[in-house]
């Protein structure tokens, strides 16, 4: 299997005189060319997210030329999301992403063909989606699709470009097996549930996903054009509060369960159970606590210990009156300054860093009845207490 030929000869067509005026930068570089970008024009590109890291893909790779770009997302623009995701204004809060996103593709580049998946891409419907396209950008922010989209294209043998990032860090790949290895020769196995955060509890620099978003454009671009120097095989990643990088040099896991030597896995699977996101029969589920009845419950003067998880910088946004301040990180080795005689409500943003300290003590071995208040603070202050921020 060649790179080059990704994007087949025959799908190849003439470029008009107003695409070459559009193109001539690319032109003039001997690694593009003209059949470079009669490449760009005819390749097909699947954007996973458009959020972050979606939104600058999808923006330089409309600039670019890429000829049709399609766009999965199910999500809606929120106010939280414009700090980082350029593709989306103030104008488009509460509307799906993939339109708004379609929007401002299309006014960059009205001549680009865009498909648009108001959707979430699960096992059922990505082989099917996928097959449509040449290259698969991920620009999730979650491992169930992340293992979700490896698998898929490694059954459809096709490349993903790979990007993550979190707070001031992100990391870059192009997995493409079997030319390279994929993301399972890399991440074998996802990490424990709650162990890593969410941009939306860990937070993220706004202009990280922008970085790490157009390196993925550029590996993009790359593949399409042919290039034999992209990042197959090596994982790029980037701190961008001390501005360095570094690269790892990937290799293909011959014991891969669906790119190695003896694959295992012929078809997509459950991957919310696969990452460990789905309680097994012998777990029983978190109890939760909406504001509405916590509310009703202090009204009553309820015995509770109310316990706020969160660290100090995010209590300075917000803070939860009554509530003991024990951070997640100290709570197995605080166990015994909770009584098992009152119930414990356990407090976080939005009620999922919670169900990890609640599984932690549990496996601790505490015996007391323990809630997490659902959808954290940021419910309370939109159900119960409207003077508090929402963030």
């Amino acid at each position: 299997m060649s790179r080059t030929a990704l994007i087949p000869d025959s799908r190849l067509t003439e470029l008009s005189h107003a695409e070459i005026a559009r193109y001539s930068r690319h032109l003039l570089l001997p690694e593009i060319g003209l059949t470079g970008q009669q490449r760009l024009k005819a390749a097909r590109v699947l954007l996973v997210g458009t959020g972050g890291l979606g939104a600058p893909v999808a923006l330089y790779l409309a600039a670019a030329g890429v000829g049709t770009l399609g766009i999965v997302d199910f999500d809606f623009v929120e106010v939280s999301n414009l700090q980082r995701q350029i593709i989306h204004t103030t104008k488009d809060i509460d509307r799906p992403k993939v339109a708004s996103a379609k929007d401002k593709i299309k006014a960059i580049n009205p001549d680009i063909h865009v498909e648009t998946y108001n959707l979430q891409l699960s096992s059922q419907n990505a082989a099917d989606i996928i097959a449509n396209y040449d290259i698969v950008v991920d620009g999730t922010d979650n491992y169930p699709t992340r293992y979700l989209i490896n698998d898929a294209c490694v059954l459809a043998g096709k490349p993903v470009v790979y990007g993550s990032i979190f707070q001031f860090e992100g990391q870059a790949s192009v997995f493409h097996a079997p030319l390279g290895p994929c993301y399972r020769c890399l991440y074998p196995e996802p990490p424990p549930p709650g162990l890593v955060p969410s941009c939306a509890e860990g937070g993220v620099l706004g202009v990280l996903p922008g970085i790490i978003g157009t390196i993925q454009a550029a590996e993009t671009i790359k593949l399409i054009v042919g290039s034999e120097d992209t990042l197959t095989g090596r994982l790029l990643l980037l701190d961008v509060w001390t501005m360095k990088q570094r690269q790892l040099r990937l290799e293909k896991d011959r014991n891969c369960p669906i790119c190695g030597e003896h694959p295992s896995i012929h078809e997509l699977i459950d991957y919310e159970e696969f990452c460990g996101l789905k309680p097994t029969e012998q777990e029983k589920p978190v109890e939760t606590v909406t504001a509405s009845e916590l509310k009703q419950w202090l009204d009553e003067d309820k015995p509770l210990q109310l316990i706020d998880i969160r660290e100090p910088h995010e209590r300075a946004i917000a803070k939860f009156p009554g509530a003991r301040v024990i951070p997640l990180g100290q709570i197995v080795r605080r166990i015994n300054e909770f009584d098992p005689e009152i119930d414990t409500v356990f407090l976080c943003k939005i009620g999922q860093r919670s169900i990890f300290a609640i599984r932690a003590l549990e496996n601790a071995g505490y015996q007391g009845r323990m809630l997490n208040l659902k959808d954290g603070i940021n419910a309370w202050a939109r159900d119960i207490d409207t003077r508090l921020p929402r963030y």
